[in-house]
């Protein structure tokens, strides 16, 4: 039996035993099964089923603290932080992802990643030049770019433009 025969026989095990699950626990599969698409073929079971044992661990949690029923809205949001902790995980363990990986979709094609990629019309070499990053911010700020690029000292009126420019793109935290 090759590998693929073997994921094969062990998802239809799992579907059977899913199918006997009622109430809660049925909507979390449901649930888990649309993020599973998101790991690698051979990972996919395992996600699945780490998201049910998060969405587990939060309603233990919330009854504990007296707190409303895990909603659907809560469950996605616990399963995109599963599937990011997932990756995260595969990274940590030595498994660098580079364009020039070969992948396999569903059907079980061969491809490189950078193959995948929606658009490969974009000039990578434009967007290093300064040019072109101009294009995109207001002329005064490129003009205060351009100082602190050649080492000129900003007037008093420079970096209240800079400082403001940044307050008003600062991204809050909280």
């Amino acid at each position: 039996m090759n590998q693929n025969e073997v994921r094969a026989e062990l998802e239809a095990i799992a579907e059977q035993s899913y199918d006997q699950l009622a109430g809660k626990w049925l909507e979390w599969v449901e649930v888990a099964k649309r993020f599973e698409h998101k790991a690698k073929a051979e990972d996919r079971l395992d996600l699945r089923h780490n998201i049910i044992v998060a969405f587990a661990d939060q309603q233990a949690r919330n009854e504990r603290l007296c707190n409303p029923d895990l909603s659907f809205y809560g469950m996605l949001r616990i399963a995109s932080h599963c599937v990011a902790d997932y990756w995260r995980e595969d990274k940590r363990n030595g498994r660098m992802i580079a364009l020039n990986m070969l992948v396999t979709d569903d059907e079980g094609n061969g491809m490189e990643l950078v193959d995948t990629l929606a658009d490969d019309s974009i000039n990578l070499e434009a967007w290093l030049e300064a040019s072109t990053w101009e294009l995109g911010y207001p002329k005064r700020l490129v003009e205060i770019a351009h100082k602190l690029d050649n080492g000129d000292n900003l007037t008093p009126t420079d970096s209240q433009y800079l400082w403001r420019y940044r307050k008003r793109t600062q991204k809050h935290l909280l």
